[in-house]
């Protein structure tokens, strides 16, 4: 494989420190060309000083020599004062300044200064804490805001879930769970695998082993929609569990449930099943990237799986049975149907009455009846 260069870097929010002293760091996903994701920590007078030497590096596409051949976006100075305010409000800003150097020219984006910059240091693996002193406090961008970084509407702050069994982590990007570890949450993936951090350890967890501490039930999980979405499968699964489905790469179906734990209930036809979210790709979408990072990625276990469970809830979480799914989904084709075939009878009758009207004989004029023998003769008088 060549030299490492960066596919793209995403604002996740920022922590409040307390060691040695308050300050602040802002946190970045980056994402890598071989596929992997690391979250590292940069002070924003840090990545101040990485732009100014930037633009030394590269003094044309700095504006130094002529502002229209500018290509490097702006960065405000720090200010004398650096508080939680403007460390919240410099976050958009901080959004589309990562956005725009990603996409510069690869002469650029992907020189050793940038690669070097976001590589994992030490400190982000595991940052000098003080266990008299109380943890630090984070605040994640909203989802809206990282799709429209001038939008933010204020911090959010990490949500703590408790582990229910053990996990053994099986690649360097996740992280090992004992039972009762207990976990703030920094990133929720559609795929079923969360970005957590315990203490000074940060990695990957599969959603199935964390439950809410405020009761078994996930309050941020969707109802069913038996309308469903259609998707298109990226990746070939057979099914373990009876409750499955098997599907071909290129397979069109209904995502029905979206579901926390990364195993969405499907439709194939009338049939339903579960099957991993991280296979699936919405219709329409040309995400090219996806099809390669399913190579070096796995389907996370599902929660049903799990063995030895611990959990604190005296109740179970709620689980809809297939046998369910796949009565209300009937129900809904039915009635699809059913619509389906009375706008096609109420269409049917309103062009058979067109048609009757455009067969019906058109009446003839009526053929006036012939003048007397009296009007014509005297007719003729008058004229001569």
């Amino acid at each position: 494989m060549g030299d490492a260069f960066i596919r793209h870097i995403e604002l996740l929010g920022y922590e409040k420190r307390f060691f040695p002293s308050q300050h602040y760091v802002y946190m970045f996903l980056v994402k890598w060309n071989d596929l992997s994701e690391k979250l590292v920590y940069r002070r924003f007078t840090e990545i101040y000083e990485f732009h100014k030497a930037l633009k030394e590096m590269f003094p044309i596409e700095s504006g130094d020599i002529s502002m229209e051949k500018r290509i490097i976006p702006h960065l405000p100075a720090p200010k004398w004062f650096d508080g939680q305010r403007s460390t919240q409000n410099r976050q958009g800003t901080l959004s589309e300044y990562c956005y725009t150097l990603v996409n510069l020219p690869h002469k650029i984006s992907r020189c050793p200064h940038v690669v070097s910059f976001f590589k994992v240091r030490p400190d982000d693996m595991n940052p000098v804490t003080d266990s008299q002193i109380k943890k630090p406090e984070v605040f994640l961008l909203p989802k809206d805001a990282k799709k429209n970084p001038t939008d933010i509407t204020g911090p959010i702050v990490l949500q703590t879930y408790r582990a229910i069994a053990d996990y053994e982590k099986s690649s360097r990007s996740e992280m090992a769970l004992k039972a009762g570890d207990m976990v703030d949450v920094v990133e929720k993936s559609e795929s079923g695998w969360w970005f957590c951090q315990l203490k000074n350890k940060r990695g990957w967890v599969p959603a199935a082993f964390l439950e809410p501490m405020d009761g078994p039930d996930e309050s941020e999980e969707q109802e069913p929609n038996y309308a469903g979405e259609q998707y298109v499968v990226l990746k070939s699964y057979t099914a373990v569990e009876e409750d499955e489905l098997t599907l071909k790469e290129g397979d069109t179906i209904e995502v029905i449930h979206k579901l926390l734990d990364g195993w969405w209930v499907i439709r194939k036809d009338e049939t339903t099943g579960y099957y991993p979210s991280m296979y699936l790709q919405k219709s329409g979408d040309t995400n090219t990237s996806m099809k390669s990072e399913l190579r070096n990625r796995t389907a996370p276990p599902r929660r049903s799986t799990i063995r030895n469970v611990k959990s604190i809830h005296k109740q179970g979480r709620k689980q809809i049975s297939q046998e369910t799914y796949r009565r209300n989904s009937r129900k809904y084709i039915q009635s699809r149907r059913n619509m389906k075939e009375n706008f096609q009878n109420k269409a049917n009758v309103i062009i058979e009455k067109n048609e009757q009207e455009e067969n019906k004989p058109k009446a003839q004029p009526a053929v006036p009846p012939r003048p007397s023998k009296d009007l014509i003769l005297n007719t003729r008088r008058k004229i001569l």
